[in-house]
């Protein structure tokens, strides 16, 4: 089936004006002001978005897929992510990783349900690895894990400056980074190193060693959480001028504090006039949001959603950002960090991932690889068994 798209006020993140968009076999084939004129023999399903925003999906590259948490035993633990959980949050791609619990849940699971979300209609990969040393990898070897299995795309998220991490050395560290790297260049994938940011005193020292002392790129260094408190963020914003791709996390309401939330870091990053293609924005949904004492002691739980990723845009625009500059950290800035050549623009011959949005900024459609997975605010696509 084509799907024809008319009337479309298309940032592809791009300002692109009043456009047409249509769809065949999961790809853009034709963005244009004219609409396209089409065979009455074809099987056409007509959209008039009547002037509607139409903007890439999201890619939420931090995702707990096969669930996080742990710390407080076996019934901490997150379930799994449902589909519908990242597609009624305008999340048409995805980034598996493992945290704390790299022992009951491995690459093998992760993998697993990257596959599975595959299958339901996302697009999904995943990290090998986790908080600890030695790397949890299903071939033993992190290069391997990355050359050999398709939706492997990088490390982590490896945790450092946490009291949960392994305390990784300097040498360790590169040597994991240098693991990514020679496996992104054999490959073609994103070969990073996606690192976990602690609340410990020495923040982000290894990242900034690891640039002074080594030949690694600095791409391949991926800090994650860096607004989890107000200290390591002004710590992080100079490693992007040295070509550092940050990730801000858009935590739930009530627990960005003592950081900054997703919408005030990137307003603090653009006001200080950082590079803009430098700033991604994830959801960490699905993981587990403990909050400890000086004790290293649990003291308050939460679990992160891919909603936030909707809500941290409108934030956003509510400060009168331009839409496209809104955009990026959730689309071609992802795509760019991850190597998604197909993904985050809407441009002919990628990927027909797209979200419509409301006067109001809300999501009221979601097409990922040319499916609706939402259509005038209802689920349209459940996953396996959400509905069971």
């Amino acid at each position: 089936m084509f799907q024809l798209i008319k009337n479309a006020n298309l940032f592809a993140p791009e300002a692109m004006g009043l456009c047409h968009v249509l769809v065949a076999a999961e790809k853009i084939i034709y963005i244009g002001a004219h609409e396209p004129v089409l065979d009455d023999i074809l099987d056409v399903e007509v959209v008039d978005l009547a002037g509607a925003s139409l903007v890439p999906g999201f890619i939420d590259g931090h995702a707990h897929i096969t669930g996080g948490g742990g710390e407080t035993g076996p019934a901490s633990r997150v379930p799994p992510v449902f589909l519908s959980q990242f597609t009624q949050s305008g999340v048409t791609s995805v980034v598996g990783v493992l945290g704390t619990d790299d022992l009951t849940r491995n690459t093998q699971s992760i993998v697993t349900q990257a596959y599975g979300l595959r299958e339901e209609g996302l697009s999904a990969w995943c990290h090998t690895g986790g908080y600890h040393l030695p790397l949890t990898t299903l071939t033993e070897s992190a290069r391997a894990d990355i050359v050999f299995i398709d939706p492997v795309i990088g490390v982590g998220e490896l945790a450092i400056s946490d009291h949960r991490s392994s305390q990784p050395t300097l040498d360790e560290f590169l040597r994991i980074a240098s693991e990514a790297h020679v496996a992104g260049l054999m490959t073609g994938k994103a070969g990073i190193l996606h690192i976990h940011m602690g609340d410990g005193k020495r923040g982000l020292e290894l990242v900034r060693e690891a640039l002074d002392h080594s030949e690694i790129p600095a791409r391949v260094f991926n800090p994650t959480h860096i607004n989890r408190n107000k200290s390591l963020f002004e710590e992080a914003l100079p490693l992007s001028l040295r070509g550092v791709r940050l990730d801000v996390t858009a935590f739930p309401e009530g627990h960005s504090d003592p950081g900054w939330s997703a919408a005030e870091a990137f307003l603090q990053y653009t006001k200080g006039g950082f590079p803009a293609d430098k700033l991604t924005i994830s959801s960490d949904g699905g993981g587990c949001l403990p909050h400890f004492n000086e004790e290293g002691e649990p003291v308050r739980m939460g679990v992160g959603c891919a909603s936030t990723l909707p809500e941290t845009l409108r934030e956003i625009l509510s400060h009168k950002v331009p839409m496209a500059q809104a955009l990026a950290p959730f689309t071609a800035n992802v795509a760019d960090l991850l190597k998604l050549s197909h993904k985050g623009r809407l441009q002919q011959g990628k990927d027909a991932d797209m979200v419509v949005l409301d006067k109001n900024n809300n999501i009221t459609d979601v097409m990922a690889r040319g499916r609706w997975h939402k259509r005038n605010g209802q689920t349209q696509i459940f996953g396996t068994y959400e509905q069971s």
